[in-house]
């Protein structure tokens, strides 16, 4: 686990994902079963997950953050994530970034996740 660095000028603030890789759906599920303790809500429906990058060698890299950088999982989250993802099959290696750029918010979670925190 490592801080990804800045995004230079010019890129955009969330890399994009290897939507189109086909283990991409199965390493989303996966994400999904990783819950933040104090939010009953799996943590790519919050919006944590911002890029799920696969290669051609399935290598899947994550970049994720917290809700808050003083949040009390934040060393222990990440590797949540690589315990949830590496037993996909398929999956070579797992390597999970935090980043605290763009901060997370409210608007970053899914339409599911907004219902059940009660704000739709």
């Amino acid at each position: 686990m490592t801080d990804t660095p800045e995004p230079m000028e010019g890129e955009p603030l969330i890399a994009p994902s290897s939507t189109d890789h086909p283990l991409y759906d199965k390493v989303a599920e996966a994400c999904r079963t990783v819950y933040d303790p104090e939010i009953p809500v799996n943590i790519y429906d919050l919006g944590l997950i911002y890029t799920i990058a696969i290669t051609p060698e399935n290598e899947v890299s994550i970049i994720m953050t917290l809700t808050a950088p003083g949040c009390p999982v934040a060393g222990d989250m990440p590797g949540w994530v690589i315990d949830a993802v590496e037993p996909v099959e398929g999956v070579k290696q797992v390597d999970v970034d935090l980043t605290w750029n763009p901060p997370w918010g409210m608007d970053m979670m899914s339409d599911e996740a907004r219902l059940e925190l009660g704000f739709m």
